[in-house]
């Protein structure tokens, strides 16, 4: 089901590559949240250890920086 736009949030689709342990993606995603304000919206695990994440923030905080994994 593709995320919906709308004009009260911004999305930001990301890759976790395979071989990436969940400790290290959860960290990865907490600093997107702490510096950049995003939200986790959607995450979704492949059967080849791909993680697949969409993120989200208030469209009011564009001024921050996009997400960097």
């Amino acid at each position: 089901m593709p995320m919906e736009a709308s004009p009260d949030y911004e999305f930001a689709p990301l890759r976790i590559p395979p071989g990436t342990s969940r400790s290290a993606a959860a960290t990865m995603l907490s600093l997107q949240s702490d510096v950049g304000g995003w939200e986790l919206a959607r995450l979704q695990l492949h059967a080849d250890g791909t993680r697949k994440v969409v993120l989200r923030r208030r469209a009011r905080l564009s001024y921050l920086p996009g997400p960097h994994i």
